[in-house]
């Protein structure tokens, strides 16, 4: 290490924390936020996204008052937008997880900035994805009921065990209970370090005081308490490490146990899994860029940050492209014409635009990452984001539509068109993922600051942490 240059050393030991930070600076940068009223650009970010919620509202309750008709399905194509942002938006949340289990267990430090609000991110795309087959059902205050065993004149009917869709239910709510423990357990020494800096100066403040002290459940910061934390948070991220691969290998299991030409193949489950890690990253980067500005966290979520989630996004991106590439070989490998005329119906059929925006948002776009020079510009990074997540909505578009329209018999063929209440509905569940997460930055420090302050190199920081 004695003979590295300056710059040597820095890429083999970056500092993630810049700014020569001490413990007080993480304190009044983090918790900023929490402590001041909110910005312009905060209040105009609220109203969109408040706007959008809106709109959903309206939009469910006239669904469930008028009926599905008024949205775009039809005898092929049963499955239309509300599975499709359904597993688009499980997919988003997969980054957190891994950032926060996979990557906490190999000791990854440049982890250690962004993992909270990618668990955040994790949870609120979970409770937006919620809502899809609630009202895909059309009624969804008897889904409760047919949860249970049903009284039948030929005996009791039980739900069918055997149903992946019944598997999503059982892996999607283990996960988000796992992921929401795991987020409020990072949390509590943050809100105790939020607790400790209020002065009890008005009704106000009091009132602050006291939420903050029952959220931090009376954390004193000892050395047995940080013993117990850390065991618990490698126990939990231990346990949700498995969920990162389960829970959307479960949810490719509603295609690929079927016998649709385009869903029946084994690729589905790895495949699903890298697209949701892709998908989730991208999502990640377009919260993080934006936070970073906004709340002014540029010393803490640093370009170093943001360079290995573009890695992440190349890597994952090359694998869904490889992934698209052994679809198209298997079906000609196969020999089955009904595959092959499935994967051709895709790239040149009635639906040829989808395809080629999928391909050209997630396969292509990506590649220009491995440039340095452009994965380390935030602006285009944000960009290309932006293409991720777009891509990864149609890649879900794709799959079930073409693989629909078109089935074993010509005589049934049917395009699947989105009706404006369908726009409405995905609009809307941005503005309910939006405002959750703006409320979470309002209200939550969103950078880990008990984390940061074990990595920060700083004078200030000697003979402290814990």
């Amino acid at each position: 290490m004695a003979n590295l240059t300056a710059e040597q050393k820095e890429f083999l030991n970056p500092t993630l924390v810049q700014g020569g930070k001490t413990y007080k600076d993480v304190n009044n940068d983090v918790v900023k936020p929490v402590e001041t009223f909110p910005s312009k650009l905060w209040w105009g970010g609220f109203a969109i996204a408040l706007g959008l919620l809106g709109l959903l509202g309206a939009e469910i309750a006239y669904l469930v008052s008028t009926g599905i008709g008024i949205i775009g399905i039809n005898t092929p194509v049963s499955w239309g937008s509300f599975i499709i942002t359904f597993v688009f938006w499980i997919g988003i949340g997969h980054a957190g997880t891994l950032i926060s289990a996979i990557l906490f267990v190999f000791r990854q430090q440049w982890r250690m900035a962004i993992n909270r609000s990618a668990e955040a991110m994790t949870i609120f795309a979970v409770a937006c994805a919620g809502i899809f087959p609630l009202i895909h059902v059309g009624r969804p205050w008897l889904v409760m009921i047919w949860f249970l065993p049903l009284p039948n004149e030929r005996g009791t009917l039980w739900p069918n065990f055997r149903s992946p869709l019944l598997w999503d239910m059982f892996a999607i709510s283990t996960y988000l209970i796992t992921s929401l423990v795991f987020w409020y357990i990072g949390l509590i020494p943050d809100f105790a370090s939020i607790r400790d800096r209020i002065k009890e100066s008005n009704w106000w403040q009091k009132t602050r005081k006291a939420v903050y002290s029952t959220l931090s459940f009376g954390w004193v910061g000892s050395t047995r308490a940080w013993s117990h934390y850390e065991a618990t948070a490698m126990i939990l991220a231990g346990l949700s490490m498995p969920l990162v691969f389960s829970v959307h290998t479960i949810v490719s299991f509603d295609f690929a146990t079927s016998v649709i030409p385009g869903w029946h193949t084994t690729i589905f489950p790895p495949y699903f899994v890298a697209g949701a890690v892709f998908s989730g990253f991208g999502m990640v980067l377009t919260l993080l860029i934006v936070m970073r500005e906004v709340f002014n966290f540029k010393e803490y979520i640093t370009i170093k940050h943001l360079e290995n989630m573009a890695k992440v996004v190349t890597l994952t991106g090359s694998m869904v492209g490889l992934a698209y590439g052994t679809e198209f070989f298997i079906a000609w490998y196969s020999g089955s014409m009904f595959e092959g005329f499935a994967f051709l119906n895709r790239a040149f059929g009635p639906y040829w635009w989808s395809y080629w925006i999928m391909v050209s948002c997630n396969v292509i776009s990506p590649q220009l990452f491995w440039f340095k020079k452009l994965r380390t510009n935030p602006v285009f990074l944000w960009i290309v984001s932006i293409f991720v997540n777009i891509g990864m909505w149609f890649e879900r578009y794709v799959i079930v539509v073409t693989s629909l329209h078109r089935d074993y018999l010509p005589s049934s063929w049917d395009l699947y068109i989105m009706t404006p209440h369908e726009f409405g509905i995905l609009l809307g569940s941005f503005g309910l993922f939006f405002t959750l997460f703006l409320l979470y930055a309002r209200f939550f420090p969103a950078i880990a600051m008990a984390e940061v302050k074990t990595i920060i190199k700083s004078p200030g920081a000697k003979g402290f942490g814990h």
